[in-house]
């Protein structure tokens, strides 16, 4: 069934796979595009075909043509399992660039396993003077290992479309402590820091009010600094690994559009009962 949307229209909940959905989104729509993909598990993944051409007109100058397929070709050569999650996730990724408008950004939400391959793939897709950010998502909760460093971080990388022209206004950021207030005047301590690129957040809370059952949910907070940044109000968010639908509460929250998608009944459920006070349809 094609898909029905247009930047006139309502905030929409798609159900179906992804990647043939967000080919029938026009191109440039998107100011965020924020993707938390299933993190690498070895499985074996169906194959697409890419392209490496992005924009006959567009600033993107980074690996092209030979040397991008170089650079592709040693990193899938070099784990399999990853050759199969990239041909998975890299034709997605080239979707995303598609989508976003001239000053959108893409916030890829990774974990350590995966995040310095796709640095090096994203610099290819996008161009290495499109890279913006490596945010550390840095938490603690859950085991820890006794015999290495415990692993409590995420990383999300941030790239945008057009590094002349994109959006950013960090004065729109909810601000965070200062470690040392001590230090600064009261005034300052009153108002907060700006945050980094290191964001100490909790998880979701096992037992808290916004916990809604699904396995890989994501804090409102972490994806309200992402929204507040990145986009205006009135702005079209795209989020097409929606998962629990924490980047529609939040941007429905915030006065931004938003388009969901996920293939998953449970995920489809879950997203229907947290936003069942927004004006969306679902299709």
């Amino acid at each position: 069934m094609p898909t029905s949307w247009s930047p006139t229209g309502p905030n929409r909940v798609i159900t179906g796979d992804n990647l043939g959905i967000v080919a029938q989104l026009p191109d440039g729509a998107f100011t965020l595009v924020y993707l938390d993909p299933p993190f690498n598990t070895g499985r074996s993944q169906k194959r697409q075909a890419t392209v490496s051409v992005r924009s006959a007109t567009g600033t993107i100058t980074g690996f092209k043509g030979q040397q991008y397929e170089r650079i592709r070709g040693d990193l899938m050569s070099y784990d399999d399992r990853f050759e199969d999650y990239w041909s998975f996730l890299e034709p997605r990724l080239a979707e995303a660039w598609r989508l976003l408008a001239d000053d959108g950004t893409l916030y890829l939400h990774l974990d350590y396993r995966e995040a310095h391959y796709a640095k090096v793939l994203l610099d290819a897709l996008f161009g290495r003077e499109s890279f913006l950010n490596e945010i550390i998502w840095a938490y603690d909760y859950g085991a820890k290992s006794k015999n290495r460093w415990p692993t409590k971080h995420d990383t999300i990388l941030v790239y945008v479309k057009n590094p002349a022209g994109y959006y950013f206004n960090s004065e729109a950021v909810d601000r965070e402590p200062y470690m040392a207030p001590g230090l600064v005047t009261a005034e300052k301590a009153a108002r907060g820091k700006l945050p980094t690129d290191v964001w100490w957040h909790t998880i979701v809370s096992p037992t808290g009010k916004e916990k809604t059952g699904y396995p890989t949910q994501k804090p409102e907070g972490v994806l309200r600094r992402i929204v507040q940044a990145s986009s205006r109000e009135g702005d079209w968010v795209l989020d097409f690994f929606a998962g629990s639908g924490t980047t529609g509460a939040v941007a429905a929250a915030l006065g931004r559009r938003f388009v969901l998608v996920d293939q998953s009944a449970e995920s489809i459920a879950v997203i229907g009962a947290r936003l069942a006070k927004a004006e969306v349809v679902f299709q």
